[in-house]
């Protein structure tokens, strides 16, 4: 089957079926991505909706951002509970050899762990981690730092596993300007050059953190779909340097990428534990499908799995350092989480919002990964 946005988006979308055609069509684009049989069922039986538990642990449920730094078995723990099939590791950065190490260290984390973990270089890895009970790492950076200012390096990182970079984090790096920089200059000549490479190759360019008009340049100089892997809707939440445009997210949109929407509280609303609540995150997923379209948005945490409080987070070991850390215009509050998403099973308590708000089983399974595992389809090489 060809590789299109329509094709997957109409055989994914089990809300835009009649019933009698679920299991069919879906094994079909699933049967596309993987040669593989899959034993795993997400039909809709009767053509009733399925019970929002049972739905969630058929889904394929992709995670666009965990903090993934100290993975140790309260991890896993927190992994087996989560239900999750995939997510975005965020490997620290810094240097290129200190990205390449911190690369390894992955990888020998997956090699050491064959019964939980599947190293995610395609789609594919992610139809194979729902079969076998597994979860699929996908590895990547939110800087570009260990590029340093030579174009073979990404070959290098690509070659130890490196599938997804963001080209700035908050300040200016040498591929453009971050969030927070004071100016808003775009992405330079050498961050051209490395968006086309990371094209040829098949990594992923993230615009989370990126200033402005990075976003913009980003989205219009690449050739295959963009993700913003975690943010938010600046029309929500005004003036945050991290959220992302109406015209940015439609823009994205158009040309089949994807944003995940961020469960850090403070980047959905300013005034957490009052208006800014679950329903609050799921109003930004509504606005992001709103103006981007129901096959370009996900879920994404921006925290260790088991969530900032279970992993020991306090006002003065989390709080106060990022005071100093991230200008004002960041809005960090403390605490920083909304509670039902500080969790493992942080999607599972999103399903049942959707759910309430009228979306499709379809769409369901859309937001919490199917839309991913569609992006993947069409970055990774």
């Amino acid at each position: 089957m060809k590789k299109t946005r329509r094709n997957l988006t109409k055989m994914l979308s089990m809300g835009v079926l009649f019933p009698g055609q679920v299991a069919q069509s879906l094994s079909s684009i699933l049967e596309s991505i993987s040669p593989e049989e899959h034993s795993f069922d997400l039909s809709v039986e009767n053509g009733i909706k399925t019970n929002i538990e049972k739905l969630y642990k058929n889904a394929i449920v992709n995670d666009g951002l965990i903090i993934s730094r100290n993975w140790n078995d309260d991890s896993f723990k927190a992994l087996a509970q989560s239900g999750y099939t995939g997510f975005n590791a965020s490997v620290d950065s810094g240097s290129l050899e200190k990205g390449m190490k911190n690369l390894t260290q992955w990888q020998t984390i997956i090699k050491e762990n064959p019964d939980r973990l599947i190293l995610a270089t395609s789609a594919n890895d992610y139809i194979k981690a729902k079969k076998e009970g597994k979860v699929a790492v996908l590895l990547g950076f939110q800087n570009s730092t260990m590029v340093g200012n030579s174009i073979k390096n990404l070959d290098t990182l690509y070659d130890a596993g490196m599938r997804w970079m963001q080209l700035t984090y908050n300040q200016r790096n040498l591929l453009g300007d971050g969030s927070t920089e004071r100016t808003n200059c775009g992405l330079s000549d050498f961050g051209l050059e490395v968006v086309e490479r990371m094209n040829e190759l098949g990594i992923i360019i993230d615009l989370s953190h990126c200033g402005e008009q990075t976003t913009n340049e980003g989205i219009e100089f690449s050739k295959t779909p963009v993700s913003i892997n975690h943010s938010m809707c600046e029309a929500l939440h005004r003036n945050h340097p991290r959220a992302k445009t109406d015209e940015q997210i439609k823009a994205m949109a158009d040309k089949g990428g994807i944003i995940g929407i961020i469960c850090l509280g403070y980047m959905i609303g300013p005034n957490l534990g009052t208006d800014t609540t679950l329903e609050t995150y799921v109003d930004h997923i509504d606005h992001a499908v709103k103006i981007g379209g129901i096959d370009h948005v996900g879920v994404a945490s921006d925290f260790a799995i088991q969530g900032l409080e279970a992993t020991g987070a306090t006002r003065e070991n989390w709080y106060v350092p990022r005071l100093t850390r991230f200008k004002p215009s960041y809005k960090v509050q403390w605490p920083p989480w909304i509670p039902e998403l500080d969790k493992p099973d942080r999607y599972l308590q999103v399903a049942k919002v959707l759910d309430k708000r009228g979306y499709s089983t379809g769409d369901i399974e859309k937001i919490l990964g199917q839309n991913w595992l569609r992006f993947y389809n069409e970055t990774l090489k």
